[in-house]
């Protein structure tokens, strides 16, 4: 079907139950940002790939909103379809809730699928509406109505994640949860979010691309662990060992009838961000609800001794990864067709010879020329472009690996490029030295420091519409909260052991993009009168192109954080090469 043809469809079911706007998330029903086929329902009604998004369609009007990283993509691939764009982040853009808002008429109907709602968006949205006495219908899946070769929900095993490489076992990460629920006198614990089960279970999945996540809920008591997931995926040694830990497997359709059953007067906590209004509607009226940041989040995001140890080794090899298709795109371009699909190709390929590689840790961004204005472009055979020893690849790629998870930017030239695109690659890099360099109180947030990285870029009239950082996860989501590092307000300190990125740009539609990003830890510094003081260890490790720098615009203390990053590239990575390779890293990591 047609998109027009598929939004048709959906209006004529929309008035057959009375419904006058529904909405399609992106999210799955464990408010997951990457998401199975089988709940690509936004993407299926609309032809959007990107991965934030949420398409509204009314009796007359279609819509679709989007962050920045999107809106170059956006607008092509909606093109014809009669869904408008509307830009989020830009000023005078309304958002969907706004907008419905205004566009209806008082007691309007609003349906969507509970499922793939969070209990947080749905309380927001009947605040907004009650002063038109707009309802909402959260039963009806009218997608799934409607899309008739809908792929199942995953079935693939489970694997168990060895304790060696986790740091903590399963029984140690229960009972911190459990002590955070006697605090909160509760006695349950609904978990929803799929990268907080695998973590605190210590396993992992195939369901989602790049994710190794598992299909699941958890349900946390006082002496029991349940473990809601489609049993068939389960082997006899995984099911044991998690048995014999305390963890009771039930099937994944079962986690309401057990929501329902939580008694009166009781109290549980859930993350109302992560938990969907299905599953919220299933608790009683007067069961006493905690809502709050799930306990996991805070947990996993602050990486253990071991975990970090481990991830520090697992960088060595991604990067050596990098670094040998560097010299091998270097050494065979023009003398063999090579393409941005090529790309993704030779660099999933590099990183599979490195051991305990699992996975990609997303879909590679391989954008040549104007393609990489588009934040997160993904070649196909339609669009990809041939590379020519000239202009500038845009690279962000990562890996999953059973000791941790990847995630690494380069923008390298491949030949000549002009005044303006070195002037550009020169401020992204000052952007990213210059928070790589920063010292800060600790209490400092993630938003406190945005600034730091876009000041060279602002200077110049110049900005990216989007974060500067994310938390990364220990072989699993490579997003991960709840810290990050943006303009919008985020009151979570960064904590000793956090893992973040760097990763200023310059975007340029129909010209160029550039975008330069190493993982960094935060760690301690000194310790005054004045308090603790914070600092970010750089954990990539890998070269920076020097061909495309303006030097004069770098500071001596820029220049010199470049020089000794670039001795540290080479001391840590060359005692893996052989000659030919590490001659090719000793002039790429030469000092300026």
């Amino acid at each position: 079907m047609k998109i027009n043809e598929k939004l048709q469809k959906l209006r004529e079911l929309m008035k057959e139950y009375s419904i006058d706007a529904y909405i399609i998330p992106s999210f799955d029903a464990h408010q997951s940002e990457y998401v199975a086929e089988h709940w690509k329902c936004r993407q299926w009604i609309s032809g959007f790939t990107g991965s934030a998004g949420t398409v509204v369609v009314t009796l007359s009007e279609a819509g679709l909103w989007t962050d920045g990283r999107y809106h170059i993509q956006a607008e092509k691939q909606l093109k014809g379809t009669g869904i408008k764009l509307f830009k989020e982040g830009l000023p005078d853009v309304p958002s969907y809730v706004d907008w419905l808002n205004e566009i209806l008429f008082n007691n309007s109907v609003i349906g969507f699928d509970g499922r793939v709602f969070s209990t947080a968006a749905v309380k927001k949205m009947q605040k907004k509406f009650m002063n038109k006495n707009i309802k909402i219908q959260s039963d009806y899946d009218l997608i799934g109505a409607i899309w008739n070769d809908r792929p199942d929900i995953p079935d693939n095993p489970i694997m168990d994640h060895d304790v060696k490489y986790a740091g903590k076992s399963r029984i140690e990460k229960l009972a911190m949860v459990r002590e955070n629920m006697t605090k909160n006198k509760a006695q349950y614990y609904v978990l929803s979010s799929l990268d907080d089960i695998a973590w605190l279970f210590n396993i992992r999945g195939n369901d989602v691309n790049n994710n190794p996540v598992v299909t699941s809920y958890a349900l946390i008591e006082k002496e029991n662990a349940f473990l809601f997931v489609d049993t068939n995926k389960v082997n006899n040694i995984t099911k044991g060992k998690l048995e014999e830990d305390g963890v009771i497997i039930k099937h994944y359709n079962e986690i309401k009838e057990y929501i329902e059953k939580i008694e009166q007067n009781e109290t549980i906590i859930f993350d109302p961000s992560k938990t969907n209004f299905w599953l919220y509607s299933s608790i009683k009226p007067n069961v006493k609800k905690v809502e709050e940041l799930n306990i996991t989040t805070k947990l996993k995001s602050i990486k253990n001794s071991v975990e970090i140890e481990n991830l520090k080794n697992c960088e060595i090899r991604d990067c050596i990864a990098v670094v040998k298709f560097m010299k091998w795109l270097e050494e065979n371009i023009e003398r063999e067709e090579i393409t941005e699909i090529t790309v993704e190709e030779k660099l999933k390929y590099f990183r599979s010879q490195q051991k305990l590689f699992m996975n990609t840790s997303f879909d590679t961004i391989a954008g040549y020329k104007e393609h990489a204005a588009m934040m997160h472009y993904k070649a196909t055979e339609e669009n990809t472009y041939k590379l020519k020893k000239e202009g500038f690849l845009l690279f962000d790629s990562g890996g999953q690996y059973l000791d941790g998870t990847t995630d690494i930017t380069r923008t390298i030239s491949l030949g000549n490029i002009s005044e303006e695109e070195k002037k550009d690659f020169t401020l992204v890099l000052k952007g990213m030295i210059d928070l790589s360099m920063i010292k800060f109180l600790y209490g400092t947030t993630g938003s406190n420091l945005d600034i730091i990285a876009r000041m060279p870029i602002w200077q110049q009239g110049i900005d990216y519409k989007c974060g500067t950082g994310h938390g990364v996860g220990f072989f699993l989501n490579v997003h991960e909260g709840p810290h990050r590092i943006s303009l919008a307000p985020n009151d979570i300190k960064l904590e000793e052991g956090m893992v973040v990125t760097n990763e200023p740009g310059i975007y340029k539609e129909n010209r160029h993009g550039i975008r330069l990003e190493n993982m960094l830890l935060v760690v301690n510094d000194e310790k005054t009168e004045f308090g603790q003081f914070m600092k970010f260890e750089t954990l990539t490790y890998c070269p920076i192109d020097i061909e495309a720098i303006d030097v004069t615009m770098l500071t001596d203390e820029e220049r010199n954080w470049l020089n000794n990053y670039h001795k540290q590239v080479y001391d840590k990575l060359s005692i893996y090469l052989n000659e030919d390779e590490k001659q090719w890293l000793k002039n790429k990591t030469r000092k300026i």
